[in-house]
């Protein structure tokens, strides 16, 4: 068996789901704009240039879902996947993803965003395996906190290697592995894998494909 790993944002997705959340948020007057979409624009310049602290963007990012009870955040969430995220789909995911699963390969969305955002996502691709960062939740609401370990720069390796021992499998379990992303704070996870792809990569990973002879594709 060999395993496939997904980035979603800027790679399975053209486009960043995070980002885009915290703009539907702010369209539909639930966070402040002028004072929210200024943090979002800078967290996601911080995220481009490898500069991020995902604790201080997670508190940012996850506060709004303490705020609302989850029947109207779960509406709110419909919108935002016709109104935000269907447009956004790569052209080349379904195919890239399909081919790994006629193959029999283990396919997994592995994301920095949190699970609340992603799980529909990962639902519309196809995949039914996601490791994403979980929002903490009590009684079924969110409490706008953290749950465990981010799922962010070596944080995925850490998350990824836990997932695998719930079901009994390690790295040795696979005679191939794959990893498919578009950023330079995926390099930890990338360098893990026999397969690393450059996916419309940012110039930081771009020039260390290149150096690496990594493939390099675009799904756009």
């Amino acid at each position: 068996m060999n395993l496939a790993l997904f980035d979603l944002d800027n790679t399975l997705l053209a486009g960043d789901s995070d980002f885009e959340w915290a703009q539907f948020l702010i369209e539909k007057r639930v966070v402040d704009r002028e004072v929210y979409e200024a943090r979002n624009l800078e967290f996601y310049e911080q995220y481009k240039d490898g500069t991020l602290d995902i604790h201080e963007f997670l508190d940012f990012q996850l506060k709004p879902l303490s705020r609302h009870p989850r029947s109207q955040l779960d509406a709110w969430h419909n919108e935002f996947m016709t109104q935000k995220i269907k447009r956004l789909v790569a052209p080349g995911a379904h195919k890239l993803i399909e081919q790994h699963t006629l193959n029999g390969d283990l396919c997994v969305i592995i994301t920095a965003t949190n699970s609340f955002v992603t799980a529909p996502i990962a639902r519309i691709l196809g995949v039914s395996h996601l490791i994403a960062t979980d929002p903490e939740q009590r009684n079924g609401e969110f409490t706008g906190q953290v749950a465990g370990i981010p799922c962010f720069r070596e944080g995925k390796i850490t998350r990824l290697e836990s997932w695998l021992d719930d079901r009994n499998l390690t790295w040795l379990s696979f005679l191939e592995s794959w990893f498919y992303s578009d950023s330079l704070n995926d390099l930890p996870l990338l360098i893990k894998v026999t397969h690393p792809v450059a996916v419309d990569p940012d110039s930081t990973l771009q020039s260390h494909a290149e150096k690496n002879n990594w493939p390099i594709i675009s799904l756009r």
